[in-house]
């Protein structure tokens, strides 16, 4: 805990200097910070986007439960925002799917 706090404060101190955090920054905290909150584990990135108020929309993908075989785990897609410092100002599930699902686009 006191690790994650150090690291925080060293990565704010450097981004400070900034208007916004790098993409690369939001992704990584995105997958450290949504299993957390979730209890289920980030399975990929999907996409990110720069906000309005220089934070980022990081989208990813979340097993929500794993089965066997794994083409029958039950995913969600999850909107996740993050303000300019790198914390998580929301979240919001968009999608609920089987990995076998073919996709709706």
């Amino acid at each position: 805990m006191a690790e994650q706090r150090s690291r925080r404060s060293q990565n704010g101190s450097s981004r400070n200097s900034r208007t916004r955090m790098s993409g690369r920054e939001a992704v990584e905290q995105v997958r450290r910070e949504l299993p957390g909150l979730l209890g289920h584990p980030v399975d990929a990135v999907l996409g990110m986007e720069p906000d309005d108020s220089n934070g980022w929309q990081v989208t990813v993908q979340v097993i929500e439960l794993s089965r066997i075989p794994h083409s029958t785990d039950v995913l969600g897609t999850y909107e996740v925002t993050l303000d300019k410092d790198g914390e998580v100002h929301s979240y919001k599930r968009r999608r609920r799917y089987y990995r076998n699902q073919a996709d709706e686009d």
